[in-house]
């Protein structure tokens, strides 16, 4: 009979604890906690519960990473401006917006962010940009086509990306596209498909806009599942998602996507599907969001995403995504 020996030409390792750093592969016997155990890669994404929000809300800007995350503005029982830092564990509260806003985006991370459009009231988009030093906000010019239900993507506060919205609740949506350089608001090309209420991230030449909805006459909502990628210039049609929606979040890269919760209904009643995208197609998580909701925040990556707030509630919860490929220690069972 063959031995672990002599198939590995190693012997398994007898240890007090586990390994800080171990390799995918690797097998040891743990004797405190008497469990065999080895290390592989997760195969499907899940979610776990992180720290609630102080402050529960929806139509709010998120952006950041899983464990330096920013929520900005939404909606309480009227528009907010509060804003909470999250460390992976807690949310703190740091500081207000000049401008109280919801349903618009944010990007860049906790250090170097941007918030941009939204709406207040009268059913008219709003122009307001402002960035984010981890402390405090600062106004900065305003976006050249005012908007909300409009979607971002960017790595930094100097390097933003506009695109998508709806400039009044009349008016059908947009396809303008703005990029902002830390100083000013330049126009870019126009989306293939006008829409509001959509999905964004990326970087400022390297987006993803993901889903949404039109409004074309008489006022009956078209929702849309199709995907485009933006590469600083122009926008290209890319794989359609599996279950199409508005209100959704996102986060990630353009070949390395993540969305999730969303609505297709009215009334709203939100969703807890997950998707992932690899540059050519989506593919649906088994697991969602164990709370389902719409007109939640994203923030982080496909491997280590982070969705929180929303709707129906409002909603504090936060949840924690760790993708497929991602690093796990495993225990072995014999029965």
């Amino acid at each position: 009979m063959s031995t672990y020996f002599s198939i590995s030409g190693g012997r398994i390792n007898y240890v007090s604890s586990d390994p800080s750093n171990p390799i995918t592969g690797q097998i040891w016997y743990n004797y405190t906690s008497a469990a065999l155990k080895f290390q592989s890669v997760t195969t499907a994404g899940t979610w776990a519960s992180g720290g609630n929000v102080n402050t529960a809300r929806f139509q709010l800007a998120g952006f950041g990473t899983q464990t330096a995350a920013v929520a900005a503005g939404g909606y309480v029982t009227a528009v907010s401006a509060s804003t909470e830092k999250y460390d992976g564990t807690t949310w703190t509260i740091s500081g207000n917006m000049n401008t109280a806003r919801r349903i618009l985006p944010g990007a860049g991370v906790q250090t170097s962010g941007l918030v941009f459009g939204g709406y207040i009231s009268g059913g008219v988009g709003q122009s307001a940009s402002e960035s984010y030093n981890g402390s405090t906000w600062t106004n900065t010019p305003s976006l050249g086509t005012a908007r909300y239900c409009l979607a971002g993507s960017g790595n930094s506060n100097t390097a933003g990306l506009a695109f998508g919205g709806w400039t009044g609740e009349v008016d059908l949506a947009v396809a303008v596209t703005e990029s902002f350089n830390g100083t000013n608001w330049t126009t870019g090309g126009n989306m293939n498909t006008a829409r509001g209420y959509l999905s964004g991230f990326g970087t400022q030449t390297a987006a993803l806009a993901v889903t949404g909805v039109t409004n074309p006459p008489p006022r009956v909502l078209s929702y849309k599942n199709n995907t485009e990628s933006y590469n600083g210039t122009s926008w290209t049609n890319a794989a359609t998602i599996n279950t199409a929606r508005r209100s959704l979040a996102g986060a990630g890269t353009q070949t390395l996507g993540l969305i999730f919760g969303g609505t297709n209904d009215s009334p709203p009643s939100g969703t807890s599907a997950t998707e992932l995208y690899n540059g050519t197609t989506w593919t649906s998580n088994p697991t969602g969001l164990a709370t389902a909701r719409h007109s939640l925040a994203g923030a982080g990556t496909q491997t280590a995403g982070l969705g929180f707030a929303g709707n129906p509630g409002p909603s504090a919860s936060t949840e924690e995504f760790t993708g497929p490929g991602a690093a796990q220690t495993r225990t072995i069972t014999v029965t």
